[in-house]
Formats: C-alpha cells, sequence, structure tokens
C-alpha cells in the first residue's frame, strides 16, 4: 500500500482519472492520505482526515512512508491560520498555502516532508476551540465565491466552507453535507439552536443538499453564489437580496 501527501498549495480531486472530470474536493498543503490505486498518470487517493476519495494528478503529490503517515495521523494536527501566506524551504523556494493547511511535524517555525525542511512563520491554529470561535471564524469566509468541490477562502462550496470552518476550531466533519447531516444531536425547534450549529437543507425529493452555520438573532451563513448571511425561519433560507426562500428546511443538528 502506498501513501502520500500534498505537497502544493491547491490540488483538485477528480470525480474519474481525467483532467477535465469534475472536481468533487480539493487538497490543501500538508494533508495526508492512503493510495488505494496507482496508475501511470492518475491515482485514486482516500484522504486520511475525511475519508473522501477521489483521482489526483500523479505529479501534484509526493509519496510518504508508512510511518511517516502513521506519526501525522497520530500527531495534532496543526494549521495555518491566515488568509494566505507562505513557507519557504532551505534553498529558498516559495509555496503559498491557504487557510487551513497542515503544518506537517511543525516546531519552532519549521515543519517537514520527506526531510525537506520549510520555514513558516505566520499565524496557526491547533487544539479545540470554544463554540463562539466557528462564529468568527466563518465570518472570516464572507464572500467568497462558490466553487463546487472548493475548500479555500478563493472558492468554496457549502459543505467545504462548513467543514473548513469546524476544522479550523479542531473538529471533524465529514466532506459532504448529506454526510455531515449524519453526525452530531438533532435538535427539533430553531429556538433550541445556538450560533455555531448547523442546519441542513433539502431538495423536492428530500435529499440533503444544502448546509449552512447558524448565527444570532435567527441569521444563517452559507456559501450561496457566494458566502453570505440570510435569515434563517421554520421554512428555510431567506434570501434578503432575491426576497425569496431559497432552501428548505431539513434539520437541525448540534454538532459542539
Amino acid at each position: 500500500m502506498f501513501y502520500g501527501i500534498c505537497n502544493l498549495s491547491i490540488i483538485p480531486v477528480r470525480l474519474e482519472a481525467s483532467d477535465t472530470s469534475e472536481m468533487t474536493n480539493q487538497l490543501l498543503f500538508g494533508e495526508h492520505f492512503i493510495v488505494l490505486e496507482k496508475q501511470k498518470k492518475w491515482s485514486k487517493i482516500k484522504l486520511h482526515f475525511d475519508n473522501h476519495e477521489g483521482y489526483i494528478d500523479n505529479k501534484q503529490f509526493v509519496e510518504i512512508s508508512e510511518e511517516n503517515y502513521t506519526k501525522l495521523t497520530n500527531q495534532d494536527t496543526i494549521y495555518s491560520g491566515e488568509i494566505i501566506d507562505f513557507i519557504t524551504s532551505t534553498s529558498n523556494e516559495l509555496i503559498t498555502i491557504p487557510l487551513g493547511s497542515n503544518l506537517p511535524f511543525f516546531e519552532n517555525q519549521k515543519l517537514n516532508i520527506n526531510s525537506k525542511y520549510y520555514n513558516y512563520e505566520g499565524k496557526f491554529l491547533s487544539g479545540t476551540k470554544p463554540k463562539s470561535d466557528v462564529i468568527q471564524i466563518a465570518y472570516t469566509f464572507l464572500n467568497s465565491p462558490y466553487l463546487w468541490g472548493g475548500k479555500t477562502p478563493f472558492g468554496i462550496d457549502c459543505s467545504g466552507f462548513t467543514q473548513l470552518v469546524y476544522k479550523l476550531c479542531g473538529y471533524k466533519l465529514l466532506r459532504n453535507a448529506n454526510q455531515q447531516a449524519t453526525q452530531g444531536e438533532v435538535l427539533s425547534f430553531i429556538e433550541e439552536s445556538e450560533a455555531g450549529d448547523l442546519a441542513f437543507f433539502d431538495d423536492d425529493e428530500g435529499n440533503i443538499n444544502h448546509v449552512g452555520i447558524i448565527l444570532n438573532d435567527y441569521n444563517i451563513i452559507h456559501a450561496h453564489g457566494k458566502v453570505r448571511i440570510d435569515t434563517l425561519d421554520h421554512s428555510g433560507i431567506f434570501n434578503t437580496d432575491l426576497q425569496k426562500h431559497t432552501h428548505k428546511l431539513r434539520v437541525i443538528k448540534k454538532i459542539i
């Protein structure tokens, strides 16, 4: 079995082994994974963080040993804490990294991949944060454009948004909205919810297809066209620009 790690800032994870295939996810710098199947150009991977599977280009990652994979899995993860920052290698190569990138084996402003060392002097986040931090970090993404499969402030989808915000606070959510809806405790009414809880929405067939983070005063922050704030009521999301409901409420879940 092979193991790998993302050594670039952001790389696409695709549904099939093709550059033209749908992007279902992104890998950020420092994320590690199992290589399930290796072809000439593509590898099918399973991401450690959420078990999401997909195909990535073989030129966009490096292999790591099983020993390093296990060490990364067992250590406390440290994340970059700025919208955009950079690391520099000992040979003065510069790599930009987005918010929420992993910093493997980070200590004394240094990190390493396969004994290649990098310096990082920026803000970093680790450990579990209080629920109030969920809201604070969520606001960081306001006006980020919507991107199917996206997972950064430069393009993000609804479940990528909730997953990344919770990750930066030290909590694991699965990748897609319907998967995240299986986590946490069900709340019966909006009145029971707190800022930081998740609200899920479904389509006409009853399939959960959207998620957002509840704010105070019956508002919600979610990725729809962009990361935006709208009104939440018992029917769903009322879009303040369009002056109509855009999403039908299915369930509210308490994760923290």
